[in-house]
C-alpha cells in the first residue's frame, strides 16, 4: 500500500528570534518572522502558499499557548489558500502536520505553511501561567482529580508517573542526568538557544528538585517564539532548492482512553507511545536500527526516557542501560537525540524545533552541532500523556 504521508515532504523551514528576555515583538511578528523564511527557504513564494495549518489554533489570551491562528497569519501574509486546520483536538501536535498530508492527498493545496508559536515567557510575567488551574477557579474536568493532591502543574502531574517509572524500571538518578547534560552540551554549540552554559552531573545535582523526582533542569522552558515548515506534494518537492525530505511514515493513533486521569495500566505507565510507534512501524519497511537521529519529545527529560522505549530503541525499562554515561546519545553517539538542545534547553517549541532541527541536520546544516557521517533518516516525536504523534523523515 501506497501510504499518503510518502508522498509529501518538507521543503523549507523557517525561526524566529527564541527568546526569554523583554520581547519587542508581538507573537504575530514572530510568526511572520518565521513563516517568511520558511517560503524563502523552500524557494517559493507567498502567492504559492495554498493551504495552512498551527496548532493548536487560536487560544486568544491563553498564557502564551496559541496566540496566533491561522486566520490571523493568513490575513497578515495575504495568502489566499485552498485548506486550512485551526484546532487543538489532533494527534499531539503534530496533528497540524498528519491533516496537512491528508489534505494534501486530497488535492487540496501542494504547500502547506504549518507553523507553531509560543509567546509563553512574556505571558508568564504577567500571571500564574505555569499552573493550569488557577487560585479561585473552581475544580472541574481533569482538575477535579488534580486539585484534591494539589497536582495544579504539568510538573507535579507528570512527576507522579516518572515516579513509578523510577520505581520499576530502576533507572539510575546519573542515568537521568544524561539527558539533561547532553541536551545542554548540544545548546552550547547552538546559537539560537536560550541556555547554552553547559552543566555538569554536579550542576544537575546541586539543582532545584520541583516535583520528586524531576529536578529544574528536568524541565522544558517557557519562550516567545516561532517555528514554520512548508510541507510540499512531491513531485512539486522535487522542483525545489533543497534536497527531498520525505515523511516515510506517521503514528497518529488514539488506541487508548484518551484522558489524562482515567489512563489504563499500561498508558499511565508508558503513555500514549507505544501505540502510536507500533502504527508508524508499521507503514515503513524502516527498523529502529536505521534512525541516524532522534529528535524526541522532553518537555520532560522522562518523556524522551519513555520515547527511546516505546520508539524501541531499546527494551521496556531498560532505557536507563541505554543512556548510560550519554556517549551513546551524544552527537558523535549511535543515536544522537535533540541535537538543538531539545526543549530543555533550546526552548519549548512543543517538538516543532526538533522538526526545524532534524531538517537541519538531514540537509547538513549543523555546522558545530552537525552530526557525523552523512543522516538520512530521523525519528521524530511529540507531547505526552493520552496525546502523542510521531513520524520518520528520509532525505531521499
Amino acid at each position: 500500500m501506497e501510504y499518503a504521508e510518502k508522498n509529501t515532504a518538507i521543503t523549507g523551514i523557517g525561526q524566529s528570534k527564541v527568546s526569554r528576555g523583554p520581547q519587542t515583538k508581538s507573537p504575530l511578528s514572530l510568526t511572520i518572522d518565521a513563516a517568511l523564511q520558511a517560503i524563502e527557504d523552500a524557494g517559493l513564494k507567498r502567492s504559492d502558499i495554498d493551504g495552512m495549518a498551527c496548532w493548536p489554533g487560536d487560544r486568544g489570551d491563553d498564557g502564551g499557548m496559541g496566540p496566533v491562528g491561522v486566520p490571523m497569519l493568513q490575513d497578515a501574509l495575504r495568502v489566499h489558500v485552498n485548506w486550512y486546520s485551526n484546532c487543538s483536538e489532533t494527534a499531539g501536535q503534530f496533528g497540524a502536520i498528519f491533516n496537512a498530508i491528508g489534505a494534501i492527498a486530497a488535492g487540496y493545496c501542494k504547500h502547506v505553511l504549518i507553523y507553531r508559536t509560543m509567546y509563553q515567557a512574556t505571558a508568564r510575567k504577567a500571571g500564574l501561567t505555569n499552573a493550569s488551574f488557577q487560585p479561585g477557579q473552581k475544580a472541574k474536568g481533569n482538575f477535579a482529580w488534580y486539585s484534591p493532591y494539589h497536582a495544579y502543574t504539568a510538573a507535579v502531574q507528570q512527576s507522579l508517573y516518572f515516579a513509578r517509572y523510577v520505581h520499576e524500571s530502576g533507572i539510575k538518578p546519573e542515568q537521568v542526568a544524561m539527558i539533561s547534560v547532553n541536551q545542554r552540551r548540544n545548546a552550547s554549540l547552538n546559537p539560537a538557544a536560550v541556555y547554552r552554559t553547559p552543566i555538569t552531573l554536579d550542576d544537575y545535582f546541586n539543582s532545584p528538585i520541583i516535583s520528586t523526582p524531576l529536578r529544574i533542569y528536568d524541565c522544558d522552558v517557557p519562550i516567545d517564539g516561532a517555528t514554520a515548515i512548508i510541507l510540499s506534494r512531491l513531485d512539486c518537492a522535487k522542483d525545489g532548492p533543497n534536497p527531498v525530505l520525505r515523511l516515510e511514515a506517521v503514528g497518529s493513533s488514539m488506541r487508548y482512553r484518551n484522558s489524562w486521569t482515567q489512563l489504563d495500566a499500561e498508558a499511565l505507565a508508558t503513555q500514549a507511545q507505544p501505540h502510536v510507534a507500533e502504527m508508524m512501524w508499521s507503514r515503513t519497511d524502516l527498523k529502529p536500527k536505521d534512525v541516524d537521529v532522534a529528535e524526541l519529545y522532553d518537555g520532560f527529560s522522562f518523556h524522551t526516557i519513555n520515547w527511546l522505549e516505546n520508539f524501541g530503541f531499546c527494551k521496556r525499562n531498560e532505557a536507563g542501560d541505554f543512556i548510560g554515561d550519554g556517549s551513546r546519545i551524544a552527537l558523535e553517539g549511535e543515536l544522537p537525540i535533540n541535537t538543538n538542545g531539545g526543549a530543555l534547553s533550546a526552548g519549548r517549541m512543543h517538538a516543532y524545533g526538533q522538526v526545524h532541527e532534524a531538517c537541519v541536520q538531514l540537509w547538513g546544516r549543523g555546522e558545530a552541532r552537525q552530526v557525523p557521517g552523512d543522516p538520512r533518516v530521523a525519528g521524530l516525536s511529540t507531547a505526552g500523556g493520552p496525546l502523542a504523534g510521531a513520524f520518520l523523515m528520509v532525505r531521499d
